[in-house]
């Protein structure tokens, strides 16, 4: 039951004998299933931030076993037209490159090449549409302990745990501080600089040209050139039994509070005070400067109440627990696969960041004798159909050199154009 607020006070959570909790971890006990809570606030300068919450999804139909949960934050730019289309789409197309009737296991190792085949169909679709605008995307889906994160732009998610240790889940898709980023724009047509004025003086942050985003990644961008690539991001983590916090946000608050500030800012609250208190606390930093918005969510052992136990702002608890559970930090998190990282931290099952969607599918897809799209999810029987109605038209059949996945042409070519392969201004057939 839901601790409650008492003369401006939050009442203490139910203890349990610490005896018991570490031998809940050392047998790797407790509820496979936690409890899922979330608040979300923001402010808007120029209402360009959207943010999704869907915290009932289910994998397989009528099956409460299969339950998940999906938050997102998007911070749109030149208009609202891509976040709002990447709200209403992007889980949609995520869950349709995930491969139908697998058990869990198999669906959280196919998560993250089904985000990077949803990011970038969701842009494809939104370009189609001729409009200029775009849109950072995070997106966090949660199973049981289990978080996959997926992220192209600046939007970033962080998670607190055990002790209050800090782990970043995103990387940041700026120009300014990235330097491979930088490098594969450049290589790919784009030319990386900064606004030049009338007398040649340089000013602001690095820009892509034509254009002139500050962003490497986002969805949408069509007036900039498709080097910038919707292809995101994506670590998984899990959780030991104690849980944690996510706090997903825009810039407008990654721009004023670091992520120890916006973490210590809302310890020991409840998830939608916690929300309130750090867009509040970005504010009082540096002013509504930028839209500013804020998802935070806890996972819970289903034994505990509405805050996780290792979030408490207790000191002497936060001191016994340093003691017993060790301080580490987001750097010295295990590595893919490693068994042997301490209870009470997070381990990291999968990350990759490479804009190369021959990395990003990889090769290993099921031989069919009609294979279908890895991206848009179109039959390559009904793909040749179409195309033969069309005489062939703009869209030409894919190329002997592509060695992944099967790729429908409109796929292909946006994968050509992300690759500088091609002009971005002929990609897909609008």
């Amino acid at each position: 039951m839901a601790s409650a607020a008492r003369d401006g006070k939050v009442a203490p959570s139910p203890s349990l004998p610490l005896a018991t909790l570490i031998g809940r971890e050392l047998r790797g006990g407790g509820s496979e299933r936690p409890l899922v809570r979330y608040g979300h606030f923001g402010f808007a300068k120029r209402g360009e931030d959207y943010f999704l919450v869907e915290p009932d999804c289910l994998r397989v139909p009528g099956e409460p076993s299969s339950a998940f949960s999906v938050f997102a934050v998007f911070d749109g730019h030149n208009g609202v037209s891509a976040a709002v289309f990447s709200k209403e789409h992007l889980l949609e197309h995520v869950m349709s490159a995930v491969p139908q009737g697998i058990g869990r296991d198999d669906w959280l190792q196919a998560l993250p090449r089904a985000l990077v085949a949803g990011f970038v169909k969701t842009d494809i679709d939104f370009q189609r549409k001729g409009e200029a605008s775009g849109t950072t995307a995070t997106l966090v889906v949660v199973d049981g302990f289990t978080v996959t994160v997926a992220s192209v732009g600046d939007s970033r998610c962080i998670l607190d745990t055990q002790g209050g240790v800090i782990s970043l889940l995103t990387v940041d898709h700026r120009l300014e501080e990235n330097v491979e980023e930088r490098e594969r724009v450049t290589a790919s047509g784009g030319e990386v600089s900064r606004l030049n004025l009338c007398g040649g003086q340089e000013v602001g942050p690095l820009r892509c040209w034509p254009g002139g985003l500050c962003l490497s990644r986002s969805i949408g961008d069509t007036d900039v050139g498709e080097f910038i690539v919707p292809i995101p991001h994506v670590k998984q983590v899990k959780l030991s039994n104690a849980g944690g916090r996510l706090i997903i946000a825009s810039d407008g608050i990654w721009d004023a509070l670091s992520s120890e500030a916006a973490a210590q800012a809302c310890r020991g609250l409840p998830a939608e005070l916690a929300a309130k208190l750090v867009v509040k606390q970005a504010l009082k930093t540096s002013g509504l400067k930028d839209d500013t918005t804020c998802v935070v969510v806890d996972i819970i052992p289903s034994d505990h109440s509405s805050t996780p136990p290792s979030l408490s702002p207790k000191k002497s608890q936060n001191k016994l627990r340093s003691l017993l559970f060790g301080r580490r930090s987001h750097s010295s998190v295990g590595k893919l696969g490693d068994k042997s990282a301490s209870f009470g931290s997070v381990e990291e099952l999968f990350e990759e960041g490479s804009a190369m969607l021959e990395e990003r599918l990889g090769r290993n897809f099921p031989s069919k004798a009609n294979p279908r799209c890895a991206i848009c999810q179109v039959d390559q029987a009904q793909f040749e159909d179409l195309v033969a109605d069309n005489g062939g038209g703009c869209c030409s059949a894919p190329s002997a050199q592509w060695s992944g996945p099967y790729l429908c042409s409109d796929c292909r070519k946006k994968k050509d154009a992300m690759e500088g392969k091609r002009s971005s201004r002929s990609t897909a057939c609008r």
